[in-house]
């Protein structure tokens, strides 16, 4: 079964690779119980090979019409693929233990175009209680790839060219057993819907739990262009500013989308903090932070906000990076609390017992009180402070407030 180093390797194309097997005459296999009879042409098909060395020797030692039925102690029913395969058919593994079978057999009998064929085609796994066959074509959008099935099969299978790495190959009596890969801790429902949208279809979300399952398992496959994707956001032109905006949650921002655009018409320093979501959009636009978890809080005398929590790390290294794309030190930019702003297009949402539900505060009123902001979107913007440093502003866009302890646990609901 050692190679010959005069044979060549079939090309790309699937023209036959020499082989100096008569095309017309017939030689026996015997797979376990069941004995196939394959022609010089249907095995120079896919050679050199352990079949093609075998009847290549016989040939040269012994009376041509005497040549001996190989014997080779396997499964029929994964040779009866091969052997559609050596007559130029085209084979498809029906789930995932076929594929390893005509893997581990493919590689056992040094069948080389069978082996590129299975490696390159498709990804055949189980997740869940479902077979999944794969393209590997679907993971072509940006920050699909590399993921979990690229880099997972890439090192469980090798390379067509390495044939049970890690095993003396001299000597070799039959491939090991190869478990079927299998992902059984994942949902086939949930991983059918990724690849309904890898496809390029589109997918109602029904509601938040449902985009969080999504997002899980988005995560888990290292999905990274569909999960950019999938977050919650919203992205529109305000027809009043005449620029575009997205809409994000403070805990979806990633580092690579952030940018900062200096504004032409204001002194030095000043300027505006810009998204783009990773893989998926092409130019960045104004930045609005939905901040949510009652995780902002706002001191009205001094106009500043302070987060507490994840909010208070996330916004520090948000503005971290922000002061990177400033080319500014680290003491620069990321003190915190924030300086805050709010004009007349603020919309401030007050729950208060002397106050209507949802009662819009004017944009001339002002307070001295501690309040609790349960949700917020802000903008983002950049200026230089007394100091000669600079510092962030938030432009409060919307709020949704406590004003008081009292009216937050007036809404607190019994467990």
């Amino acid at each position: 079964m050692a190679g010959d180093s005069n044979s060549s390797t079939p090309s790309s194309s699937g023209k036959a690779s020499a082989c100096s097997l008569p095309p017309e005459k017939v030689f026996s296999i015997q797979i376990g119980s069941e004995l196939f009879r394959l022609s010089g042409a249907s095995i120079a098909s896919d050679a050199p090979s352990y079949f093609s060395r075998f009847f290549e020797e016989q040939l040269r030692v012994s009376d041509p019409s005497n040549v001996r039925t190989l014997y080779i102690d396997r499964d029929p029913a994964i040779f009866q693929e091969i052997a559609r395969h050596l007559q130029g058919y085209h084979v498809r593994p029906r789930d995932g233990a076929e594929f390893v079978k005509l893997f581990a057999d493919a590689q056992f009998y040094t069948l080389p175009r069978l082996m590129s064929q299975l490696f390159e085609s498709e990804i055949v796994i189980q997740i869940g209680d479902r077979h999944f066959q794969i393209p590997r074509s679907i993971f072509s959008s940006p920050g699909d790839s590399p993921n979990f099935f690229t880099l997972g099969f890439g090192a469980f299978f090798a390379s067509p060219s390495e044939v049970f790495p890690g095993l003396d190959r001299v000597g070799l009596l039959r491939p090991p057993a190869i478990v079927p890969p299998s992902v059984p801790n994942r949902s086939a429902d949930v991983f059918a819907e990724l690849l309904h949208l890898l496809r390029g279809y589109p997918l109602h979300i029904r509601n938040a739990d449902h985009r969080a399952e999504l997002l899980r398992d988005c995560r888990y496959f290292h999905l990274r262009g569909l999960e950019q994707k999938l977050i919650p956001h919203h992205i529109s032109f305000n027809p009043f500013r005449q620029r575009s905006e997205i809409i994000i949650r403070l805990e979806d921002v990633r580092p690579s989308g952030i940018h900062f655009a200096p504004d032409p018409t204001s002194r030095t320093g000043v300027g505006s903090v810009l998204y783009a979501r990773p893989f998926v959009d092409d130019n960045p636009v104004d930045l609005v932070l939905e901040i949510a978890d009652e995780s902002t809080l706002i001191n009205g005398t001094t106009h500043r906000a302070d987060f507490i929590g994840l909010a208070k790390s996330r916004m520090a290294s948000l503005l971290q990076v922000v002061g990177k794309k400033m080319n500014l030190s680290d003491t620069q930019l990321g003190n915190i609390p924030t300086k805050i702003l709010w004009g007349p297009a603020t919309d401030i949402m007050i729950d208060d017992d002397d106050l209507p539900p949802a009662k819009r505060q004017r944009s001339d009123e002002s307070h001295n009180e501690a309040w609790v902001v349960r949700t917020g979107q802000w903008r983002l913007q950049v200026q230089p402070d007394n100091n000669g440093a600079y510092e962030a502003v938030l432009l409060a866009v919307k709020l949704d407030v406590w004003t008081a302890a009292r009216v937050r646990n007036r809404h607190q609901n019994f467990l």
